[in-house]
């Protein structure tokens, strides 16, 4: 049965907190990395904005960085599990910096030309498409506990843009964005906040 279109799901967004990987650069797809203190600290924080939001669905990747976020958030007891959610696949780059990527393959850019024995953007949007269709299916207030480069792609498919449009999109580490929908339009999709740090004054509605 497909959801009421009255009551769209409302997606909220939450990058993971710094990782020793996130501070470098260095591209972090598979690798299980934890989380810093500094990291820790700011996943902290993000409990002052959510604990009052009422959350249908919290799903996390399951890397242990995204789900510590979610944990250390205040909402790691409500969590599930949803492998769509994980990093971009890297393959063969990762741990790698783009810059030393483009000294053996020059004009590089993940968005247009994917990874080696990773993902390519056709893989990545078919993933994050699949991802929403099945969100579409949810409704209320729903947290995604994940991660920077899956997440700006995710953004951009969300409004019906390529994943080339990714890389005008920028996500901080610890950052909250909503994607959600035009209320008196419910199928029109929008970015209703992007990019928000611990600290931004959020409020439910």
């Amino acid at each position: 049965m497909s959801a009421d279109p009255t009551q769209r799901p409302r997606l909220w967004f939450i990058r993971h907190g710094e990782t020793a990987w996130s501070l470098s650069g260095q591209h972090t797809g598979r690798t299980d990395i934890p989380l810093t203190a500094h990291g820790e600290t700011e996943a902290r924080e993000l409990e002052h904005q959510l604990r009052e939001i009422r959350f249908s669905h919290v799903l996390t990747s399951p890397r242990q960085r995204a789900a510590r976020t979610c944990e250390l958030a205040g909402l790691g007891r409500a969590a599930e599990i949803e492998p769509d959610l994980a990093e971009w696949d890297y393959g063969d780059y990762e741990g790698q910096l783009s810059a030393d990527i483009r000294k053996g393959r020059p004009g590089w850019d993940i968005f247009r030309d994917g990874c080696p024995h990773g993902e390519t953007p056709m893989q990545i949007a078919g993933r994050a498409d699949r991802l929403i269709d099945r969100l579409g299916a949810l409704t209320g207030n729903v947290a995604l506990f994940s991660h920077g480069q899956f997440g700006v792609v995710l953004a951009a498919r969300w409004i019906g843009l390529a994943v080339v449009h990714g890389q005008n999109f920028s996500l901080g580490p610890a950052s909250l964005s909503i994607l959600s929908h035009t209320p008196h339009h419910p199928k029109v999709r929008v970015i209703e906040l992007w990019n928000a740090v611990p600290g931004y004054l959020l409020t439910d509605r």
